[in-house]
């Protein structure tokens, strides 16, 4: 089998990462270190209050925890494994780790552009249906939601990444990027790959750009039934819950289009390593800082549990 003939050529590849600045290397290692503990505490911080406190125990929350939780799971797919080739002169995964890299940071990547348009079609529920909120988004419909989210990321990272795997390395272990991702794999390849490319183009389309298109459709609907409220603080709340989703969205999903949109030979491979720096380290820590920081539900919560 072709995976077996890559695995035979070397069983590691080589991250080469921030390699070409080296002087960067122990800024970036602090720098990314202390986002990455700030998504852990977070995170965390939203899924705990949100199972402690009754208050919280929402249709919108319960949908934040599995963001949150997605976000978790996203980062630690791909952060350690950069600190530690940042700190250390070693900067090799193996044909396995790799692997299983790539197959989690498709997955859970592809789980999050679902669970915000779930996310999306509760805020639009909730703002334009509301006499009809809770038999839409009755608790184990929202289950079932947040279970097809996530078992659409793993359905489709697996058929993805075997693909990606498939075609031929010929010998090359050079992947010049921090984490295992499909772009930076397909360089090393010396056959053809405008096959992957476009089976590529044709998923980024399908879970990037249909879940973008049905969010904003959903912001849309919102922002006209919010135009025709009079109420003043209902106005301030709708803004301050949706506006926060929907920068959570932008900052999740322009630079993932300026990675997946476009064929790998054309994308430049330092550009593409601090993109991706930013959705997979910056954009998961202030997550929670975007839907806490004014947020009354969440400050109430806290002062509860402090007594």
């Amino acid at each position: 089998m072709m995976m077996e003939k890559n695995a035979s050529f070397g069983d590691f590849f080589i991250l080469l990462g921030f390699s070409n600045w080296p002087h960067l290397e122990v800024v970036l290692f602090v720098v990314i270190l202390i986002f990455y503990l700030m998504t852990l505490t977070g995170n965390l911080f939203i899924i705990i209050l949100s199972h402690l406190d009754s208050h919280l125990h929402t249709p919108m929350y319960f949908f934040l925890s599995n963001l949150s939780f997605l976000d978790l799971c996203y980062t630690t797919s791909s952060i350690p494994q950069l600190l530690v080739n940042l700190w250390g002169p070693e900067k090799t995964i193996s044909y396995a780790g790799c692997m299983v890299q790539l197959y989690f940071v498709l997955a859970l990547g592809t789980a999050e552009c679902v669970l915000l348009v779930v996310m999306s079609y509760d805020r639009y529920a909730a703002v334009c249906r509301p006499l009809h909120y809770t038999i839409l988004m009755h608790p184990r419909f929202c289950r079932l939601l947040a279970a097809a989210s996530w078992v659409s990321g793993f359905t489709t990272s697996a058929l993805h990444s075997s693909y990606t795997f498939w075609i031929p390395l010929c010998g090359h272990c050079l992947v010049d990027h921090f984490f295992c991702e499909v772009p930076a794999l397909l360089r090393l390849s010396c056959v053809d790959t405008h096959a992957n490319e476009l089976t590529l183009m044709v998923m980024s389309s399908i879970f990037v750009l249909i879940p973008l298109f049905l969010i904003l459709t959903s912001y849309g609907a919102i922002a006209w039934t919010v135009l025709s409220m009079q109420s003043t603080t209902g106005l301030q709340k709708v803004f301050g819950t949706c506006g926060a989703h929907l920068m959570v969205v932008s900052l999740f999903f322009i630079p993932v289009m300026c990675i997946y949109l476009q064929p790998p030979s054309e994308n430049s491979p330092d550009q593409g390593k601090f993109i991706a720096l930013f959705y997979t380290v910056v954009t998961p820590s202030l997550n929670p800082l975007i839907y806490t920081l004014r947020n009354k539900d969440v400050r109430g919560a806290v002062k509860r549990l402090m007594g």
